[in-house]
């Protein structure tokens, strides 16, 4: 959408900071929400983006800032992905139709972007943490703001909150914890405290008693009245909800309260602030709201592509993504070994074990936003003679290092650990690339690591990590579709630690990891136009390397370089470089990858464009290594 054609409704146009969205009456936020959701639908429907989330916190952005007041308050949002309409409200609502786009602003809170964002996101798990320590530091710097955390139902299963949850109480004189509960996360929210918080949606009685039990304290102040009355509240809620975990943690509970009901939010919102307690606010909202496509899918409109504002269609893809090969692919190797079982960690449907759990629903397990428990779990499972695959982005697997080290390798048990959007996530920028894997784990002993460079290969190297008895293995592979190759009939297992050679050449080895040997076989076609031969080698394997096949290459090329989509700063070339220097080889390696630099959002060719990973320019670059050797 140009810039310049791009018109914003009446009252949103108006709005270019908090103090605007104050300025209306009561009577005008019906119509700005809803002009709200109009932006949100139209905006995305070119750009792609979380609108499931954002829909369903319109009111709630309303109301917090009506009642608050960024920057001084700091209000923090889990993951950040539904901060759209809190960006809207900061100065950047003629700027939305640049969101996720190269040079436009991010799709996540970005402290850089904007002072109204607190804190920059794009995991779970991290607002109520550092929202505490925020407080912490306002209590001892004498201050007196609020900070408010904004986190979802799905985040409750992650580690980090159920920790932050735990010091709230002992290490702040003051905390707003918002749970925005709408009973997903990417996917259907799954396990003990999904429940538990359906169960609190259901305790209207105790709401009434309390909000009267609290106007009847307000009236008749005195020590033996307040007391009773407590008591009386302590009764009802034990007879009437689930047992107090909050209370137990320190915190007031309110709610549950409708999440769009601007009213009812800005008066619950006020009592809060005012409040010299740990308050808890429990909002009840509906993913998609106000946009029945997205209402009736929260799933697929997550964190959606473009798509048609009439209906919500989205192009198909007439090659499958390397998700879905992964997917159909292990559920296919279920049917033949009943020991196979499939985890993950809150996104069935973006890593498609949807395939599998469809076909395998008993071996099928979900565990929500925990990947550090994902990853202990399915240690668990193969000490039982079972066969974990544990499937998670690469940017969130991040989380699962120590468990990767501690309990799988250091133990030898066979978890095998796949690594979907390893490399560039081009639209979601710094917070999903998954460009740092391979270095967070290659010096981990007793690990074997590989990456396929087609969707043929995947099958081939899942068949393989199936042969792996003795160790853990890991896969990464990349987002969005592949080369547009068939599956085999029958996927075989591959020679642990063996590259393949795909062309011979005498000058320079070109030694491509996964999705980088398409590029590299451009790169090797542009050098021999230059007069300069070159070797094609699929590497295959990240560890173990195969060090028969770069020895001999090396002694018998000038050059070796190596392509990698993933950080140059200890990735495959690295490994490669180390080896050759390990076996006092003077072969220079030059390394193709991204800089050590944290990469920005924009697209894949427009990214690849400004860091020097085309074809052209690898190939000026490996012509200029060899004018100085």
């Amino acid at each position: 959408m140009d810039s310049h054609s791009y018109k914003l409704p009446p009252l949103l146009a108006g709005i270019h900071s908090p103090a605007d969205v104050k300025a209306l009456s009561p009577e005008q936020l019906p119509a700005l929400a809803d002009e709200v959701r109009e932006v949100l639908v139209n905006t995305l429907s070119k750009t792609g983006g979380h609108l499931a989330p954002n829909l369903g916190v319109v009111e709630l952005s309303i109301a917090l800032h009506r009642v608050f007041d960024t920057p001084k308050d700091k209000i923090l949002f889990d993951v950040s992905h539904q901060c759209y309409v809190h960006k809207m409200f900061t100065g950047r609502a003629e700027r939305m139709h640049s969101i996720r786009q190269f040079g436009g602003i991010s799709g996540f809170c970005k402290r850089s972007e904007s002072e109204h964002d607190a804190f920059g996101a794009g995991h779970a798990g991290t607002a109520l943490s550092a929202g505490v320590g925020m407080a912490a530091a306002r209590d001892l710097a004498g201050e007196d703001f609020n900070v408010i955390s904004v986190v979802g139902d799905g985040a409750f299963t992650c580690g980090t909150t159920l920790e932050g949850l735990n010091s709230i109480s002992t290490n702040t004189r003051k905390f707003i914890l918002i749970l925005n509960d709408n009973e997903w996360s990417i996917d259907k929210n799954v396990g003990a405290l999904s429940r538990y918080f359906s169960s609190l949606q259901e305790t209207d009685t105790y709401t009434w008693l309390r909000d009267r039990a609290k106007a009847f304290i307000e009236r008749l102040a005195g020590r033996e009245i307040k007391e009773q009355a407590s008591k009386l509240l302590t009764a009802a809620r034990g007879m009437i909800t689930p047992l107090s975990f909050f209370q137990q943690l320190g915190l007031t509970y309110y709610g549950p309260i409708d999440g769009h009901d601007i009213e009812r939010l800005e008066k619950v919102l006020r009592i809060a602030a005012r409040s010299r307690e740990h308050v808890i606010l429990h909002v009840i909202t509906r993913k998609g709201k106000g946009y029945e496509p997205a209402a009736q899918n929260p799933t697929k409109f997550h964190g959606v592509g473009r798509y048609d504002v009439a209906n919500g269609s989205t192009p198909s893809a007439v090659t499958p993504t390397y998700s879905e090969v992964f997917g159909s692919s292990l559920a296919g190797m279920a049917r033949e070994d009943e020991s196979i079982v499939a985890i993950t960690a809150a996104m069935p449907s973006g890593t498609r074990l949807d395939i599998f759990r469809a076909q395998h629903p008993k071996r099928f397990y979900d565990v929500g936003i925990a990947e550090e428990h994902a990853a202990i779990f399915a240690c668990g499972l193969a000490t039982q003679g079972f066969k974990p695959y544990l499937a998670i982005y690469s940017t969130f697997m991040q989380r699962c290092v120590d468990m990767i080290q501690h309990d799988a390798a250091l133990q030898n048990l066979p978890v095998r650990f796949c690594m979907d959007r390893a490399g560039l996530s081009p639209d979601d920028g710094p917070t999903h690339h998954g460009l740092y894997d391979i270095s967070m784990l290659r010096c981990i002993p007793n690990l074997i690591m590989m990456q396929p460079r087609d969707e043929a290969e995947l099958g081939h190297m899942l068949a393989t990590m199936n042969t792996i008895d003795h160790c853990p293995s890991a896969i990464r592979y990349p987002r969005g579709t592949g080369e547009g190759v068939s599956l085999p009939a029958k996927l075989q297992p591959l020679p642990i630690g063996k590259a393949e050679v795909l062309a011979e050449g005498g000058q320079v080895a070109l030694v491509a990891l996964g999705n980088m040997n398409s590029l590299a076989a451009e790169v090797r076609i542009l050098l021999a136009e230059q007069g300069v031969e070159s070797a094609h080698i699929n590497a295959r394997f990240i560890k173990p390397l195969d060090q028969e096949c770069l020895l001999e290459y090396a002694a018998k090329c000038r050059l070796i370089v190596t392509l990698e989509d993933h950080c140059v700063t200890g990735g495959f070339g690295s490994a490669v470089q180390e080896l050759l220097g390990d076996a006092c080889c003077a072969t220079p390696v030059l390394r193709i990858g991204w800089g050590d630099v944290f990469v920005e959002h924009g697209s894949l060719s427009q990214l690849r464009a400004k860091h020097g990973l085309t074809a052209t320019a690898i190939a000026q670059k490996i012509q200029h290594r060899l004018s100085l050797l």
